[in-house]
Formats: C-alpha cells, structure tokens, sequence
C-alpha cells in the first residue's frame, strides 16, 4: 500500500496541523521579537531624537539604514540557510542581532545611528526570507498563504505587544541611573531575540525527513507532496528552477516593484506612527504605546482572515489589489485638510490593516511561480528589492516632514505607493486567455 493510500484526506490533515503546532508559534514568537529590534527606534525617537539633536531627516535616513544592509546580504543569506539548515542558521544570526540591536543604546550621533542600524540590517537580513524558503519545506502551496499570514501576523501582534511595553519602558526608566529611558529599550527588547537565537537550535528541524517526532510514514507523504508539487510547478513552468531562471524572470522582478510599494507603507506606518499619535491625540509616552496597539491588532486579525480567506478560494490576485487599493483610500482619507484627529487615526487604522492583509498574501505568488534553487534566490530577491523602500519610506517621509512641517503630503505618498501596487497586482497576474484559431 502506497503512503498516500494509508493516509485518509482527514489523517493528512491532521498531520499538516500537528506540523503547523509545532513550528509556527515559534517561529511566529521569533518574528515578534525581530520586528520589535527592527521598529522600536520609532518609539526610541521619541526621546532620543531630542538628546541627540538629530533631524527628521536624519532620523528617517538612521531608521532606513538597516534596509541598505538587509539589500546587500539577503540573497546569500538565504542560499547559505539552504546549504547550512535552519537551526544552524535561524539560530545564531538572532542571538547575533540582539546583540547588535542592544548597541543601539550606545548611539551618540547621527554616524553612530547609521552604522548600528546599517549593522542589524546585515544580521537580521538572514531570517524573514530565510523563513519564506524554510515554510516551503514543509507545506504545499494550498496552505502557504494561511500559514504566512499566521507568521506574518508577528509583524501586527509586535504592535501590539511592542507598543504598550515600549512606553511603559520610556515613561518608567527615563530617569532611572545614568540611562535614559530610550536607553533601556534598546537593551531590554534585545534580551528575548538572544534567548530564542539559543531555543531555535533545539527546537527546530531542518526539513521533515529530520523531525524525530514524525513517523516514517509521516516524513514520506510530507516530502511526497512537495515532490509532486515540484513535479507539477516543472510541467507549468519548466523555466524557473535555476537561480539564473530567478534572475531572469520579468515575474519576480515586477513582484518586487509591487512589494516594494507594500513596504513603503509598511515602514511608513512602522516608523512614524508613534509621532503621528503623539502629534495628533496624546503626548503621554504610556497613552500613545497603547493607541498604537489598536492599528496593529485590527490587522493582525486582518492578516489572518484574509489568509485564510485566499487559501479557501485559491484566489491570490484580487485579494492583494482590493486590500491595496483599499490602504490608499484609507491613506488619502487620512491626509484630508481639517480632519480631526480621532478620524484621522481611524483612518490609518483601516490602513494599516489594509496593507497587512495584502503582504501576507503577497507572499503565496511567489513560491506558486519558482521552485528549487530558483525559489530561494527569488524570494530573497524580491524581498531585497521590497525591502529597499524600508530605507527609502523612512527617509522621505522625514524629509517631507522637515520641509512642510506637516504629515499630509508624506500620507498622500503613501497613499499614491499602495495605489500602485494594487492596480500592478491586477495588470502582471490577469488570468491568461487562451485564444483559439479555426482552422482553414
């Protein structure tokens, strides 16, 4: 009796969930602490930009920095995660980041803060990809998009938690020692990325023929099925293998042009909210921790319906296009002369949860399109490209900042960003009409 035989479509999925508990919620609480070290300068700025007499400006190019280092090593990351295993690599690239991430707490000047950050974008360039590709080990394409939006909802939920905790740390420690209380946020929040860096090594397996908690039965169908899929994906696209065939792909170039509008807005909102809410509803360190839970954790229930949601119907293209274009309404709402502040943060909040619900499903096209060496070169090619709008995002709106004294213009760039991602969605991955001809 084949494997596929002895198991029942109700066994399978059984075994898919026992998969899903075992690896998600750690990787997901992994997540949470690497986007808490990668946005929490954005409630640091709140104090330290004024200890440092920095810029806008300045403030937007250090917080962009990271992206510029994540660009340049995120592809041999993610081909060395290949080579190496996940536990080998996910796990000492964290402790690593933590460290740096701690050593932003030295920062003194504007050079400083680009190099810290410049430096956490190099170490940390390994694991969000890394990841993407380790998730295609796993499952079929049928329960990627549910399970990426499981993980990405790390990126909302580290609002959430992040958010409340990163202004109980500036209102409670600003005068303790000699630290400041920006101070103390950098070294606290670094803590769990290093503990979790030491859990990844044992708690995660490379691959399911190396799990010692599934059976033998279990790892055959788990690696039959990426086996057939992969079978399959040669039949539609036997061009896309190879890491050339990533590179050369007009797909995975045009992917990246759409990501890099999501990550924008994404870092848009990430960087900036917590002066949005300092300028627009409250000027308590505590109060705006908490306000800007609530974005967050509308779209990390968002993310997760969505998700689930696409994977139901097997439909990618109109789920990403209509939550775009949805965030630049909200967007554009949210930059209306007059608005009062309540509706304009209900407005950004639309946003946010808008816009998290389209990356997170963004990221099922990709692994439908490669497969293999080419799967790893182009996720981590696409997400180079996307990411670097976390540099650019972060810098423009500062600059527009310090040149209107207002947020409205820089909103309506954002708006303008996820506009276009959204109609590029509909435009590249329109169903394909087969034209037939009479013959003579």
């Amino acid at each position: 009796m084949s494997t596929q035989a002895a198991f029942t479509a109700e066994a399978e999925r059984a075994l898919y969930s026992r998969v899903t508990r075992r690896i998600i919620p750690f990787l997901f609480l992994c997540y949470v602490f690497a986007y808490v070290d990668r946005v929490n300068v954005g409630f640091a700025k709140l104090q330290m930009q004024q200890d440092l007499r920095i810029s806008d400006a300045v403030y937007g190019m250090g917080a962009g920095m990271f992206f510029l280092g994540y660009f340049f090593f995120e592809v041999p990351c993610n081909m060395a995660l290949q080579k190496i295993g996940a536990k080998y690599w996910l796990g000492p690239i964290m402790v690593v980041w933590g460290v740096v991430s701690a050593c932003q707490m030295l920062v003194s000047s504007a050079a400083s803060l680009y190099i810290t950050r410049f430096l956490l974008g190099v170490v940390e360039s390994g694991f969000f990809p890394g990841v993407i590709l380790y998730l295609t080990f796993w499952y079929p394409r049928r329960y990627r998009a549910k399970m990426l939006a499981a993980f990405m909802t790390a990126i909302p939920l580290s609002g959430v938690i992040g958010g409340p905790i990163s202004g109980w740390i500036l209102e409670s420690m600003s005068n303790s020692s000699a630290l400041r209380g920006w101070q103390w946020l950098f070294l606290f929040e670094a803590i769990p990325s290093i503990l979790a860096g030491v859990l990844t090594i044992y708690i995660l397996d490379d691959a399911p023929r190396k799990a010692k908690w599934l059976s033998a039965e279990e790892k055959q169908l788990l690696e039959q099925r990426l086996e057939e899929e992969t079978q399959a994906k040669q039949l539609e696209a036997p061009g896309h293998y190879t890491l050339a065939d990533a590179f050369r792909s007009p797909k995975v170039w045009l992917l990246g042009l759409i990501y890099f509008g999501m990550v924008m807005v994404n870092y848009g909102i990430s960087f900036w909210l917590p002066q949005i809410v300092k300028e627009t509803l409250s000027r308590n360190v505590l109060a705006i921790g908490f306000l800007t839970a609530i974005p967050w954790g509308l779209a990390a229930i968002t993310m997760v319906a969505v998700g689930h949601h696409s994977d139901k119907t097997g439909e990618r293209r109109w789920h990403i296009a209509l939550t775009s274009i949805l965030c630049s309404a909200a967007f554009a709402a949210s930059a209306i002369p007059g608005i009062g502040g309540l509706w304009s943060f209900l407005a950004i909040t639309v946003a946010t949860a808008s816009i998290a619900a389209s990356y997170s499903t963004f990221w099922a096209l990709p692994t439908t399109l490669l497969s293999g060496t080419a799967a790893s070169a182009g996720i981590a090619w696409i997400n180079s490209i996307g990411n670097l709008a976390g540099y650019v995002s972060p810098y423009l709106v500062g600059k527009i900042r310090d040149t209107t004294h207002s947020m409205t213009a820089a909103l309506l760039m954002l708006s303008f960003c996820c506009l276009v991602s959204g109609i590029l969605t509909l435009i590249v991955f329109r169903p394909q009409v087969k034209h037939l001809t009479r013959r003579a």
